[in-house]
């Protein structure tokens, strides 16, 4: 297996910020992170309020393989969700992309 085979077989971790939230905005995202949990490979998926930053709203998203996570910005509950949200005028959110470190990984 080549380094980036083995690289695309390790857990990918997506965070999305979203600033100055509508209600209207957190009722789709409550809806995106209910699908999203049933696409093949999500390991987990959380919706969290930012407590020092009122209206911030920051989506946490855990995918088995890189694969699995860019198969799943294509798929019907990201597309409904950016679709929702332009058509709301929301900025679009702070994506990131991140390999978690444990202390196995360390070792």
């Amino acid at each position: 297996m080549s380094a980036d085979e083995s690289a695309s077989a390790e857990p990918v971790i997506v965070t999305m910020v979203w600033e100055d939230v509508s209600d209207a905005l957190l009722a789709h995202l409550a809806r995106y992170v209910v699908l999203a949990r049933g696409e093949p490979g999500c390991r987990n998926v959380d919706l969290c309020a930012s407590l020092g930053n009122p209206g911030r709203v920051v989506v946490i998203e855990k995918w088995g393989t890189g694969a699995d996570q860019r198969a799943h910005f294509d798929a019907a509950p990201m597309v409904d969700l950016a679709t929702a949200a332009r058509q709301l005028g929301a900025s679009p959110p702070a994506v990131d992309l991140l390999d978690g470190i444990s202390a196995h990984d360390l070792a």
